[in-house]
């Protein structure tokens, strides 16, 4: 059990060293997200955007600064917004 924990470390810690580097880790899950290219591609201002996430204008503005990180469900919504922009936007229309 413990050899097992020490590899994932291991692992763990190879993967963040390469992912400073730039390198590509093959991230899927927690990859970080370009808020801007998604709400753009959307074509969206963040005045319309913070409220489809929920949340005060400012704190969305602080998403795209950088001075808040995005996770959970809003990190797996804007994940489905960057790929599926026109999807996201059918759904949208029915509420």
């Amino acid at each position: 059990m413990m050899m097992e924990f020490e590899d994932g470390l291991i692992q763990s810690l190879t993967e963040a060293v390469a992912h400073a580097r730039g390198e590509d880790t093959g991230c899927r899950a927690h990859c970080p997200i370009d808020l801007r290219e998604v709400r753009k591609t959307a074509k969206l201002t963040q005045k319309e955007m913070a409220p489809l996430m929920g949340m005060s204008l400012s704190g969305y503005r602080k998403w795209e600064q950088k001075r808040r990180t995005v996770s959970g469900p809003a990190e797996v919504l804007l994940k489905v917004m960057a790929r599926e922009p026109e999807a996201f936007r059918r759904a949208l229309q029915t509420f």
